[in-house]
């Protein structure tokens, strides 16, 4: 069976987290540098054999640099030692018209777990170059204290500063490879 291969477009592509704040507002922070690759047993993709997400935990932004130096630290992410977080889908399965749900191994530092995100199929298009790309968006939660994510303060009133559910967002343009 002939298999096809797709790879990111990062210049029409965002991966976002989402994360309560002293339990009052929401603090969005994404990743500038990551790759997703795919192979596909169709140009549909309605089989997916392999999705592939790294991203490079250094190029975290929260457009705030001393919470994203905290988040570099080992009180976070630790990217002196864990350069990059990683997600292999191991399964991907249609629940129903453009929507489907991808279950795969995530690893943040040392430490996998098993998840699953929703995804919904945009479309798939052959742009005014001639190459044919498929829309993705994909949305999840996690709780980081299962990664051994667990640094939190309390205020004087008794509130955590950083909640445990993050949310994850990610549009997503794949590129199919000739």
């Amino acid at each position: 069976m002939a298999t096809i291969k797709w790879v990111s477009d990062p210049t029409h592509s965002e991966v976002q987290f989402k994360v309560k704040h002293l339990m009052i507002t929401t603090v969005t922070g994404y990743f500038k540098n990551f790759n997703i690759e795919a192979i596909t047993s169709d140009d549909k993709f309605t089989r997916a054999e392999k999705i592939v997400f790294t991203a490079d935990v250094n190029s975290i932004s929260t457009n705030n640099e001393q919470r994203d130096t905290h988040l570099k630290s080992a009180d976070f992410f630790e990217v002196e030692k864990y350069k990059e977080i990683r997600f292999e889908g191991k399964s991907y399965e249609n629940v129903g018209g453009n929507d489907y749900l991808l279950h795969g191994n995530l690893t943040i530092r040392d430490v996998t777990r098993p998840v699953t995100v929703g995804v919904e199929l945009g479309g798939i298009v052959v742009d005014p170059y001639g190459q044919t790309k498929a829309g993705f968006k994909v949305e999840g939660k996690i709780s980081r204290k299962d990664f051994g994510l667990t640094w939190n303060a309390v205020t004087e009133a008794g509130s955590v500063v950083v909640s445990d559910e993050i949310r994850l967002l990610a549009e997503v343009q794949l590129v199919k490879q000739s």
